[in-house]
């Protein structure tokens, strides 16, 4: 994918949830199953790194888990990150730490903005199908990998929208944001949302998508230095609308 192209589809997502915010997470205030059962995983400390917080459900519910150690959650847009803030209990466990920073991961310093250099294990739930081109892809999971501990584990999740006939009708063409097929990568995708707001008109805005294989994260995964050490699907229409993988880092990397 050209580099134009790549900050061209970056900029549509921080535009949609520059305009949607507050109307989006309003849609996200209770944790995914699948989110939950990974939680449910997890040892009670350690340190956490979580890339594309959102609006902060997964950060309260670790608050109030009673977790111990410490949680950073990043993301790109500022406005999420306040609803993230208010959605905290007023009062955390006394020996849990819990901040979040405002980062783009399309910039190549973005690790420059974290609190430490070192974490038992990063999120990315709903994150990385937001990431246009395979370089960028690598190039993040590579500074992933150089984040984690010896042996630390990567969680994540990838939209499976090819599984919902309601979403795969909010296909838009490309050309609409005036590009064309060939400008993309296979599996990337315009989709809209829509929101209706009592007694106001609906409201459609447009987001980047790209729908990940499983041979195409076996191969990521190969290439950044991870092993895979689960897979499963769950949320949504039939429990399949979300593809999540826990990766283990290799030390030394190999690949």
């Amino acid at each position: 994918m050209h580099p134009e192209t790549a900050a061209r589809l970056v900029d549509l997502n921080f535009e949609f949830y520059q305009s949607f915010a507050p109307a989006f997470a309003a849609t996200r205030r209770r944790i995914q199953p699948g989110v939950r059962r990974i939680l449910g995983q997890l040892p009670p400390g350690g340190d956490w790194l979580d890339l594309g917080c959102g609006s902060g459900a997964l950060a309260a519910e670790w608050a109030r888990k009673g977790r111990t150690g410490s949680y950073f959650g990043l993301d790109f847009s500022e406005e999420l990150l306040e609803e993230a803030r208010r959605a905290l209990p007023q009062t955390l466990p006394g020996s849990l730490k819990v901040d979040f920073s405002t980062a783009n991961l399309f910039e190549p310093d973005w690790p420059g903005k974290l609190p430490r250099q070192s974490f038992d294990g990063v999120l990315a739930f709903a994150s990385l199908h937001h990431l246009p081109g395979l370089e960028l892809r690598t190039r993040i999971l590579h500074q992933v990998h150089s984040l984690l501990v010896p042996g630390g584990l990567f969680f994540h999740s990838n939209w499976q929208f090819q599984h919902s006939p309601r979403l795969v009708a909010r296909r838009q063409a490309w050309q609409s944001i005036d590009l064309e097929e060939e400008d993309v990568e296979p599996g990337d995708t315009l989709l809209d949302w829509r929101y209706t707001l009592p007694g106001e008109p609906e409201r459609t805005g447009l987001r980047y998508v790209h729908l990940f294989s499983r041979p195409e994260l076996e191969e990521l995964a190969a290439l950044t230095g991870f092993d895979i050490l689960e897979e499963f699907e769950s949320d949504g229409e039939g429990g399949r609308l979300g593809l999540y993988h826990t990766w283990h880092a290799r030390f030394p990397v190999q690949g």
